[in-house]
């Protein structure tokens, strides 16, 4: 097996201004760019400047491989999250401009290995242990390479794919990088956060990337779809509860830490058990406020998070219904209840009923659910809901009591920065939060 080139869709907008740092030619013609340009739509084509060049698809290759660079303006990073930010980036490889739904949409085309270096850096600093860095680079490949298998398998599948279930009692509603049919895989957070050669030049990581090359986790021959988050909250999730309902046996509840915490029943599926496991702090790899490991993890713009362990989230009534108004599109009237209907094995919400005055209805799964809650998201779906100043019924008052940043699913990145830091070595590290997996080499 060769080294892939890998498809990723960096930005969409109705102009995307940007600046060839080196000679481009476009594909298919014996023009040649450099310096600044533009792409705008005229007349559903791609309008190339104020030149003549008006086609379906820009796609522009450099002319001097691995010493030129493009950059890309006012691209928007941390979509819909609480860091949500616009920044100019730089990359490497190729650029291809197409046009989805009356936007023009800049797609970056590289080796798969390039891309790791870049994502490694992008999703965690640079300076993080070189376990993690290995450990880090090894998830990323073989998540990459599953989601690219997986998007054939859909392309030549006869059925539709779904993964939104509708009915008077219940909305329900998964997010993958199905939403993707025209590149391989986004460059923000909804699939890996992914941001050029920005971030991409320490040789720490080069050396993690390139130290593991070809290498992925595989389960009884099978790439592993392999995930992660920030923080898995004490317990890791399973793929089931966040994603289409398949089991991926290598993806359990891990306790994330040496031995069970004391004084606490880790079925938390069960609301009695998983009440007191969030309003407290167990012991966990991911429990930690040791700055110097934090550093390793979270970027400048994740650094204002730091409850991600436990957190609280309060709302007033009006602003509560407004929220779910906004967000949902369905309006409940005032709210009278949030009621866990189903969690799963780290405490996440995987179906939450909303009881409002003027609608009920049962929301999940766990993106969906923090969706709903939050301007951008909530840091995760595992959360207790209390109510204060009930007034004829109506709650004044609204506190979440939560833990966690994200999904929770596979490696969690805050632990794994504390195993590595601990002087646990890449492979323990995976073989941790991955269960029965092999490491292979693919090429």
């Amino acid at each position: 097996m060769s080294i892939p080139n890998i498809h990723v869709g960096i930005m969409s907008a109705d102009l995307v201004e940007f600046n060839f740092h080196g000679e481009y030619q476009l594909v298919g013609t014996d023009h040649v760019s450099s310096g600044d340009g533009s792409v705008r739509i005229e007349n559903g084509k791609i309008q190339l400047d104020d030149s003549k060049i008006s086609l379906d698809k820009l796609y522009f290759v450099p002319l001097e491989r691995g010493k030129s660079e493009f950059e890309l303006k006012d691209v928007t990073i941390g979509v819909n999250f609480h860091w949500e930010q616009k920044e100019n980036q730089k990359f490497q490889g190729a650029l291809k401009f197409i046009i989805e739904e009356d936007k023009i949409t800049a797609v970056n085309i590289l080796s798969i290995e390039d891309y790791l270096i870049s994502v490694i850096s992008s999703e965690m600093s640079a300076q993080s242990s070189i376990d993690l860095l290995k450990a880090h680079a090894i998830i990323s490949r073989s998540w990459l390479i599953a989601q690219i298998e997986k998007q054939d398998k859909l392309t030549d599948a006869a059925e539709t794919y779904e993964r939104t279930f509708e009915t008077t009692d219940e909305y329900i509603k998964w997010y993958d990088r199905e939403d993707h049919t025209r590149f391989h895989v986004c460059a923000d957070d909804h699939c890996q956060r992914y941001q050029g050669t920005t971030r991409s030049h320490n040789p720490n990581v080069v050396k993690a990337v390139n130290e593991t090359a070809g290498v992925v986790l595989s389960y009884n021959g099978v790439i592993c779809d392999a995930r992660f988050s920030k923080c898995c909250g004490g317990i890791a999730e399973l793929f089931e509860n966040c994603w289409e309902p398949v089991n991926h046996p290598y993806l359990t509840a891990v306790i994330d830490n040496p031995a069970a915490p004391k004084g606490f029943d880790t079925d938390l599926t069960v609301e009695e058990n998983a009440v007191p496991w969030l309003k407290k702090a167990p012991e966990a790899f991911c429990n930690t406020t040791d700055e110097e490991v934090l550093k390793q993890v979270l970027n400048e713009y994740d650094w204002t998070a730091k409850d991600f362990y436990r957190w609280t989230v309060e709302y007033a009534q009006d602003d509560l219904a407004a929220l779910i108004l906004k967000r949902s599109g369905y309006d409940f009237g005032k709210i009278l209840d949030m009621i866990p209907i189903e969690r799963g094995a780290s405490g996440r919400l995987i179906k939450l009923k909303i009881v409002g005055s003027k609608k009920t209805l049962t929301v999940g799964k766990e993106l969906e659910i923090r969706r709903w809650l939050s301007e951008s998201h909530l840091y995760s779906a595992a959360f207790i809901v209390e109510k204060q100043d009930v007034v004829d019924g109506v709650p004044q008052q609204f506190i979440l009591q939560g833990a966690g940043w994200g999904h929770g699913v596979g490696l969690c990145q805050i632990g794994a920065a504390v195993m590595g830091h601990n002087g646990y070595k890449y492979d323990e590290i995976l073989h941790h939060y991955f269960k029965n997996i092999t490491l292979e080499k693919r090429y």
